[in-house]
């Protein structure tokens, strides 16, 4: 009889030490979405040249460099924004004198702010030599301000649906508990624009066209948010 007495007082008393550490609060729990599309501002290109022979003579990267790089700076684009990507050779030297016949290939990014700037950046270089373009990346300049905007539109949101659901229990909505945040966003995928000068005419390669459009950028937050019933 003892031992069902002191296991009656041990369920007892456990079960009271869980009542007291269980959460018996009335709770709502809702979500809040804020979206938002902006065009982007800032677009990463790559641009690859490559060696080429023209009849015996080989066009060097150096000279499509040189011609790339004055065309960036007549174009105004800040040195920061013009950088070298990759170089197709790891010792570019050595393999020109082992075979005469190498062509190097070098690629080079460059953040446009105004496309305006890639067709005349384009033109002035030797169309020959260009092997091809891809638009890496968009960007938006306000892109952090935009954010922050529609986290708290989220937020709004999920506190106005919740007051809206308990007011209608007649009820009062009480403190946040818990808040999470997600982010939804997209951003249009990187593609290729090919410029194959090779396949062109010298009379089309000329004046070389972009194809370079802008696409949205999709800002979306979803805020998952627990507040109390009063």
């Amino acid at each position: 009889m003892k031992k069902i007495f002191l296991l009656a007082a041990l369920v007892a008393t456990t079960f009271g030490a869980f009542a007291q550490n269980a959460d018996l609060r009335r709770k709502i729990e809702v979500t809040g979405i804020a979206e938002q599309e902006v065009t982007p501002d800032i677009i990463n290109v790559s641009i690859s040249l490559k060696e080429y022979l023209n009849g015996k003579k080989k066009v060097t990267i150096s000279q499509l460099e040189a011609q790339l790089e004055k065309a960036v700076a007549e174009a105004g684009i800040a040195k920061e924004d013009f950088t070298v990507n990759n170089l197709s050779s790891w010792n570019y030297e050595t393999e020109k004198k082992k075979n005469p016949d190498f062509l190097a290939s070098k690629q080079y990014g460059i953040k446009f702010r105004d496309l305006n700037r890639f067709n005349q950046i384009m033109s002035k270089i030797d169309p020959k030599g260009i092997q091809n373009t891809n638009i890496d990346s968009y960007d938006y300049s306000k892109i952090d301000q935009i954010k922050n905007t529609l986290k708290l539109k989220a937020l709004i949101a999920a506190r106005d649906k919740a007051a809206f659901l308990v007011n209608g229990l007649g009820d009062k909505l009480g403190n946040a508990l818990n808040i999470t945040e997600s982010d939804n966003s997209s951003f249009p995928q990187p593609r290729n624009v090919m410029y194959m000068a090779k396949a062109m005419s010298a009379d089309m390669a000329a004046t070389p066209e972009s194809d370079i459009d802008f696409k949205k950028i999709k800002l979306s937050f979803q805020i998952q948010a627990v507040f109390e019933i009063k």
